[in-house]
Parts: structure tokens; sequence; C-alpha cells
């Protein structure tokens, strides 16, 4: 891969695996990008459920092993990543005079929860109107599992037939519980540029709970939101490939040297 072109870190949503956004890595990778979806310790089978502290350390352990390279890094986080991406950028941002070859660039919301420092995933959803909220099970080792999967299809994949949206909830993995209560304890989008994929049909996260975390980060950092709107539900990766790599690499190619 060439030195040129940043790399980029895809940090998935609750529930969900890696292999879930190959349709885009995929796609990336076949343009020259270094880019890989990481696994969030919360979905993983642990004696103790991970936190969103746990999350957020491996991200920044995958994100450190780049910037090591000398890599700049595009960190991109859907949906509930958007709390521990946020929260892993400490110490990692390529600030604006910085001496560091490598860094984090840029932090790019999908349809993403973005708390304000103190608040958690919970609380940001806490607004969400009864009929957009996924029904959670909790299990006796606190993990969460789907109560009604079919529901959940007609909400989290909202533009896939219904067959192939139940299809993708029975690959979900179990959620830490945990995880949505821890609060944010360091604002990584006032390190470094924001971009924003807001999904518009998104189902989970509505247009206007999504713009809110949009005017959040502005007032906070006093910083435009880069905003790119697309017409699709909240896990566009299945739906609308192409149009979750077009955003990517539009973004990636700002920060490509030598252009």
């Amino acid at each position: 891969m060439s030195q040129s072109k940043p790399a980029i870190v895809i940090v998935p949503g609750s529930f969900s695996l890696p292999e879930f956004y190959d349709a885009v890595t995929d796609r990336v990778a076949s343009k020259g990008y270094e880019i890989k979806a990481i696994r969030l310790r919360s979905t993983e089978k642990l004696q103790q459920p991970a936190t969103m502290y746990d999350d957020a350390a491996a991200i920044a352990s995958e994100v450190a092993a780049l910037v090591d390279q000398g890599k700049e890094v595009i960190l991109v986080a859907h949906s509930y990543g958007g709390v521990p991406a946020s929260e892993s950028i400490k110490g990692l941002a390529k600030t604006e005079g910085s001496r560091k070859v490598g860094g984090i660039v840029n932090l790019a919301y999908l349809t993403a929860v973005v708390p304000e420092l103190g608040a958690s995933s919970a609380d940001v959803l806490a607004d969400i109107p009864s009929d957009n909220r996924v029904e959670l099970q909790l299990e006796d080792d606190g993990y969460l599992v789907m109560a009604n999967p079919t529901a959940s299809a007609s909400l989290c994949f909202s533009d896939l037939p219904v067959e192939e949206g139940e299809a993708w909830m029975k690959r979900f993995a179990r959620h830490s519980a945990a995880s949505f209560t821890n609060p944010l304890t360091y604002a990584g989008y006032k390190d470094v540029p924001v971009s924003y994929l807001l999904c518009a049909d998104d189902k989970v996260i509505p247009a206007r709970e999504q713009q809110k975390g949009i005017d959040m980060i502005e007032r906070e950092t006093g910083r435009e939101v880069d905003v790119t709107v697309i017409q699709t539900g909240h896990f566009p990766i299945p739906s609308a490939p192409e149009k979750v790599v077009d955003w990517i690499t539009s973004l990636a190619s700002r920060y490509e040297k030598g252009k």
C-alpha cells in the first residue's frame, strides 16, 4: 500500500462483527487504501462483559500500531461505535502544527451515537421515540440479545427486503449491556476535523437525532462538521455499499499526499 494514502479503521456498531463491513472494506481496499474493520470487545464472549472503555482501548491499540508506522488514520465509526471511537482518540490525533508524522486526521461518523462529555450511549438514545427502539433482552451473564429479531430487522435493515433483514439479524453477536451505560470521559471530536454520513431514512437513530449530535459537535468545537446526506436506513453497508464507499474514498482523497 502506498504511504501517500491514509489508513482507514472502521469501528462497528453494537452487536456487529467486522465481516459485516466486507462489502465496503473490499471495495475501498481495491482502490489502494489500507482499511480494516475491528472487533469490538463488547461483542466478545468474556467472563466479565467488556465496557465501552475496553472497546476504546482496542481501537486505540489498532490505531497506535498504524501511527507508529508513520501513517495518517481516518477513524470511521458506525452507530454505537461513535462512543468508543470518540473516547479512543486521546494522544493519537495529528493536530495542526504537530511534528508527529502519523496520527488520526479525521473522525468520520456513520449515523453514529455521539455523546457530550459525561454522557453515555444510553443517554443519547433516551429521547428516541418508542417506535424506533430496538427491543433488547438482558441475559443472566450481562449480555444483551435481540428480543424480537423480526421487528428489529424492520428498524435496523429498513431498506432491505424483510427476509434479507432477518438473515442479517441472525448473524448479530451478543453485546455487553455495561458498554451502553459508560459515560464519555474524552471528547475526541474536539481534537480532529469531523465528518458525518447522515442516513436520512434511519429508523434506529432518526435523522433529527443525528442532527442533534452534529449540532452538539459544532457547538462544542466551534468548527463546522463536514456532513454528507444519503437516503438510506441505519445499516447502509448491505443496501447501499457504493454510497458508503464513495463517502469514505472522497474523504480519504483529501488526505492523500502528492495530489
